[in-house]
């Protein structure tokens, strides 16, 4: 009896190294497809056109900028080689396959970016609305076909959500819904209204951009509950201002994520350790931000179950697009600075998420 339970043991130790290997080996026949969603500021990207008053001489030829066509296309090639460095790892296609943008003046300065050498290959189509802004500016979307498909657009203005001051001006919000990877995703790009006369003072425009955001998101929800939402933009805010902790409800923990429609901004965490998109005297902000809803996160909770799923959160604070002198070094290398040409990128980086789906 003895050598008989001491031979089982034996063989028990030498299977479970067995299993051991068989459960790794299936692990790494599981395959992984990975897809970034990028949020930009290009930081006035204008074309040399003056047709839009005041602001728009500003980046005129006879503006006080000098905005000539040797500026606007070497911007334009910044643009394009920024976004031409921005790998996925893993991923179908070259970089992110959806790209939110601000602070580009019409569509026509889109086409030209999409077009540039860095980035034609990729065949990045449009999405643009022409919005009442006094400064002329408005958000877009640029997507690779071979991975998103549009279904539907629409575009949302904040005045509804300000009865007192039915003439403000400022950026629509643009809703994009299509296919991401064959599942149903709807992404919506802001840019909300600037901290122009004080954080403080200014705070209720961004509140009522986020009830805006927030009103979207629900409508959204009912009408196909089954569908993700990504919502970007430059929120002139940070994570935890009432703007995005309140109004938007975007929630700083996983684990707090559960109830339907519930949104997660891993940004929060982000600037807790100090990493932001744009910096002043010290200080960091991180206004560029992508919020999304529950549908991407693991602990989700439906028969539905997505398969495409968070995985990370980036700020793309790559080396070339820094600063490396003076009282802004570190901070982004941006295109103006006191009325000199820099020949820089964008006064913000950008950001990205990684979306990872399992190839069945």
């Amino acid at each position: 009896m003895m050598k008989k339970a001491l031979w089982m043991a034996l063989a028990l130790v030498t299977l479970l190294p067995a299993l051991a290997v068989g459960q790794d080996q299936e692990q790494q026949e599981r395959r992984y497809l990975m897809y970034g969603v990028m949020f930009y500021n290009l930081e006035n990207l204008f074309d040399t056109i003056n047709n839009n008053g005041v602001y728009d001489k500003e980046f005129s030829p006879e503006g006080a900028r000098q905005w000539n066509g040797t500026k606007y296309w070497q911007k334009q090639h910044n643009m394009a080689y920024t976004i031409a460095q921005m790998e996925v790892k893993g991923s179908p296609a070259e970089g992110p396959v959806i790209i939110g943008v601000s602070e580009i003046e019409n569509i026509t300065v889109l086409q030209d970016l999409v077009r540039q050498p860095e980035i034609k290959d990729r065949r990045y189509q449009i999405v643009h609305h022409d919005s009442p802004d006094r400064r002329g500016v408005d958000v877009g979307l640029l997507y690779n076909p071979r991975f998103f498909k549009v279904l539907n657009v629409t575009n949302q203005r904040i005045n509804k959500y300000l009865p007192d001051y039915p003439d403000f001006r400022s950026r629509d919000q643009l809703c994009v819904t299509g296919m991401l990877a064959g599942e149903k995703v709807s992404v919506i790009v802001n840019h909300w209204p600037s901290r122009l006369g004080g954080e403080e003072a200014s705070s209720y425009l961004r509140e009522a951009a986020g009830r805006m955001a927030r009103a979207t998101i629900d409508s959204l929800l009912l009408d196909d509950p089954n569908q993700g939402i990504i919502f970007m933009g430059d929120l002139n805010d940070d994570p935890q201002n009432k703007s995005c902790s309140e109004a938007l409800g975007a929630k700083k923990e996983i684990k707090d994520c559960v109830e339907p429609g519930s949104c997660f901004n891993p940004w929060w965490n982000i600037l807790n350790k100090g990493i932001g998109t744009l910096g002043y005297k010290g200080n960091w902000n991180l206004f560029d931000q992508i919020i999304f809803s529950n549908y991407f996160l693991k602990n989700y909770d439906s028969k539905d179950k997505p398969t495409l799923t968070f995985s990370r959160a980036e700020v793309l604070n790559r080396k070339f697009l820094r600063s490396n002198e003076g009282d802004r070094q570190g901070y982004p290398m941006r295109t103006f600075s006191a009325g000199v040409f820099l020949n820089g990128y964008s006064d913000h980086f950008p950001t990205m998420i990684y979306l990872v789906k399992e190839i069945k």
